[in-house]
């Protein structure tokens, strides 16, 4: 892929993002190519789901700008970027704990007509054929790993061209984790792009194509994943070793 020869998908440039007189995002900047997977890793508070939150327009930032598909959405309302193929899968999981799953489901593709939100739901008990086994059952009910499947299922359902992950490892036991980036890369594979952020940085730097370092609201390190998986600085700060 000649990162020349195309626009990004995701460009974010000079981002600055205040909490009251808190600087949470000191200029950042970063792209997303279609096609690849892009992770950002970083200590807690570093500002990783500030970012993901104001690409997603849920946080509005002070200066600076976001285009996706070409298209500028700096400051735009979520509920007209979700229509044009961005998605985000929240931290800490967020289903809506008093609905079903397939409500849940439905949910997600507020933004699509009934035909294709039953399309997308067959696509989606096939591929998280454990969410079809639990399709009547609360959500609320759900094991932490089945509630993090149907977040990840909500998020695809307006079929997203760029779908942004936001720790969806956090709190999951072992094998559960193993299966969460499983079908991170099988999401890839079928043509979905991925933003990812997670705090397990082996995990992320080993399915990424590239990678940023956030420290504190700036960017402390870019690269390919695979070099900065064998970084010395990288594997000190967040690999353990």
């Amino acid at each position: 892929m000649s990162e020349n020869q195309q626009q990004p998908m995701l460009k974010v440039e000079d981002l600055h993002v205040y909490y009251g007189a808190i600087h949470a995002i000191k200029g950042i900047s970063l792209e997303v190519y279609e096609n690849e997977i892009v992770t950002l890793i970083g200590a807690n508070g570093a500002g990783k789901s500030t970012t993901l939150n104001t690409i997603a327009g849920l946080i509005k930032p002070r200066t600076g700008s976001i285009t996706f598909g070409g298209k500028d959405i700096t400051g735009m309302q979520a509920s007209r970027i979700v229509p044009m193929g961005l998605s985000l899968c929240p931290e800490g999981r967020l289903v809506f704990q008093q609905m079903s799953v397939r409500e849940n489901l439905e949910m997600g593709g507020y933004t699509r007509t009934s035909q294709e939100v039953a399309e997308s739901l067959d696509e989606m008990f096939q591929r998280f054929p454990r969410l079809k086994e639990r399709s009547g059952q609360i959500a609320g009910t759900l094991s932490g790993g089945e509630q993090q499947m149907l977040a990840m299922a909500r998020a695809l359902m307006c079929r997203p061209k760029l779908m942004m992950l936001d720790e969806p490892s956090m709190g999951l036991a072992p094998i559960l984790v193993d299966q969460i980036f499983q079908i991170i890369s099988e999401l890839h594979a079928s043509g979905v792009t991925v933003l990812l952020v997670e705090q397990n940085a082996q995990m992320a730097l080993s399915v990424a194509h590239r990678a940023y370092v956030l420290e504190t609201g700036l960017i402390s390190m870019t690269g390919s994943a695979e070099n900065l998986l064998h970084n010395d600085a990288v594997q000190k700060a967040y690999l353990g070793s």
